[in-house]
């Protein structure tokens, strides 16, 4: 076993006199050595039950004759740090979390570990860190909170950000902004929709890297934890079985992953995510292969941000098992950490509400959830949640409002200054831009909630929270930072925006860019600590923002 190196021989005796002040004894160092990376915090909501969780893992760790070893590890919520400085270091957190487990599992010569996670960035980290080592590792992903509710009205984080450009149009005001406040995340868990920490536990159960059955049990559900108890069980299995991550995840189960993520009608950030974790572990997808699975995948079920549903009615309509057997038929049958196989899990599953999810003939959408956009804005591509687009805006051609940050963007909506037909045209907070590619949740729900979301358009290259919806086009590259086109864009250009012919374009010739593109210089912001060498190092938001 890797722990052999701290816990055998009269070599190892410093190490385990050290592992004795833990606690442990003789008997101890017989056992497999399973790290569990708990990203526990008292101020991200999906992450403040995770203690429980982690203990159940640890049960099942004793049970199955493992010593366990927890150690921490960073999250912010996105929520939280949006439309502030915080948000430039959200994605930035990505690496640092990964780098966290990767340091601790190989300082600590551990024989597997298990990822206890959540939220938007941890669980991409996590993924990247079991690529990286391939070291055998699950993940037991948190769980989303319940719907809130005001009356017989559904709500959550999104509901809220709405209201706030509601009460800017004048149709909403303080006192029900507070009352929607008040009741939109009723408790524990991860945001009930499906945004990006539950679009991203969905794809790890997806991938077979969480047991069946995880994505979609929520914070408060028992099962939760008897997964979790299960987890541990597991590890010391796979340990023993010597059954790594890379031997469980392919090229194959990437592309499964992504066909469930357009089927359920995911963030667009996994068009971040799954571009890097499938470069950790050596067998890269790319923008390319969202657009080609994209087309031939329908859209099957609709939740929030998109249409009506949570992911408690996912859960309730037989979770990712019950999306697997809809899609069998253009499923790759990889292995998972469960043991089965991913038409295993499909075949023994139950589709228990036809509402939630529908068949393959009876979709609520022809394509899957996001499109990939190219044109002379775009040369490297830029991604929209077009399962959340109306009908209307599928194509769309408006007049450029351009905009050198966010802030500037906000305060323009909130003032009235953006109108229907136009385009608002977010530049400078790319990876490197910003740095760190912050989310815009704030400009377009002030759109929607100023009753423009049907009428104005938003292109950025930054990204958006997964509970953006309407017109928002977001991880245009190259970035305006680097030289991107984005850059070129001025008041009063018209802006093309063709959805389902998946292009974005400016009507500007090649030789009127390069001509306004001549004496370039980039909006630059000074930066320092981790966000001076992230921007040295990120690579563009089309190859996943991915450093090195």
């Amino acid at each position: 076993m890797r722990s052999d190196a701290v816990k055998k021989g009269v070599e190892a005796a410093p190490m385990r006199s050290l592992l004795r002040a833990d606690g442990l004894t003789d008997e101890d160092f017989d056992k497999p050595f399973i790290g569990i990376a708990n990203s526990w915090n008292e101020v991200v909501p999906g992450h403040i039950h995770l203690n429980e969780i982690t203990e159940k893992v640890k049960e099942g760790i004793i049970e199955a004759g493992g010593r366990p070893f927890v150690f921490g590890v960073p999250a912010v919520c996105d929520g939280i740090a949006m439309g502030h400085k915080g948000m430039r270091y959200s994605l930035i957190s990505r690496e640092v979390i990964s780098d966290c487990c990767e340091v601790m599992v190989e300082g600590h010569a551990f024989d597997g570990w298990v990822g206890v996670s959540n939220c938007d960035k941890v669980t991409p980290g996590m993924l990247m860190a079991m690529g990286r080592m391939n070291v055998p590792g699950l993940i037991v992903t948190g769980g989303a909170m319940e719907v809130g509710y005001k009356g017989e009205k559904a709500l959550d984080l999104q509901s809220v950000f709405e209201a706030i450009g509601s009460h800017s149009a004048g149709t909403m005001t303080e006192e029900q902004v507070k009352e929607i406040e008040c009741l939109a995340c009723p408790g524990r868990g991860s945001c009930s929709g499906l945004f990006t920490a539950n679009t991203m536990a969905c794809l790890t159960e997806t991938l077979g890297m969480s047991l069946t059955g995880c994505a979609t049990a929520l914070a408060d559900d028992e099962r939760k934890l008897e997964i979790a108890k299960e987890t541990g069980r597991r590890i010391v299995e796979l340990v023993r079985k010597d059954i790594k991550p890379r031997d469980i995840v392919t090229k194959e189960s990437f592309r499964n992953a992504i066909r469930v993520d357009m089927a359920i009608g995911g963030s667009t950030n996994t068009a971040l995510h799954l571009p890097a974790i499938s470069k950790d572990f050596g067998c890269p997808v790319t923008l390319d292969d969202f657009d080609e699975i994209s087309r031939v995948t329908p859209h099957i079920t609709s939740l929030r941000p998109a249409g009506p549903y949570s992911i408690k009615d996912l859960d309730n309509a037989g979770g990712i098992p019950a999306v697997l057997s809809i899609l069998r038929e253009g499923l790759s049958d990889e292995m998972t950490g469960n043991g089965s196989t991913i038409l295993q899990i499909a075949d023994a599953a139950e589709v228990r509400d036809h509402d939630v999810l529908r068949s393959v003939d009876d979709p609520f959408h022809q394509q899957g959830g996001i499109a990939v956009l190219k044109g002379n804005i775009a040369p490297d591509g830029s991604v929209i949640k077009q399962a959340a687009v109306s009908p209307s805006m599928m194509r769309f051609s408006g007049r450029a409002r351009c905009f050198d940050s966010e802030k500037d963007a906000a305060e323009a909506i909130v003032s009235g200054k953006i109108v229907a037909g136009d385009v608002v045209v977010i530049r400078y907070e790319g990876p490197k831009g910003a740095p760190g590619m912050p989310e815009m949740l704030s400009p377009t729900s002030l759109i929607v909630g100023r009753g423009l979301g049907e009428s104005v358009a938003l292109i950025t290259d930054g990204r958006f929270s997964g509970a953006s919806r309407g017109g928002a086009i977001g991880h245009v590259s190259p970035e305006a930072y680097a030289g991107g086109p984005i850059a070129a864009v001025r008041d009063g250009d018209i802006i093309d925006i063709d959805i389902p012919g998946r292009t974005l374009n400016v009507r500007l010739s090649d030789d009127e860019i390069s001509a306004r593109m001549k004496d370039f210089k980039p909006v630059d912001r000074p930066v320092v600590g981790v966000q001076k060498k992230y921007r040295e190092l990120v690579g563009s938001g089309a190859d996943g923002a991915y450093l090195g």
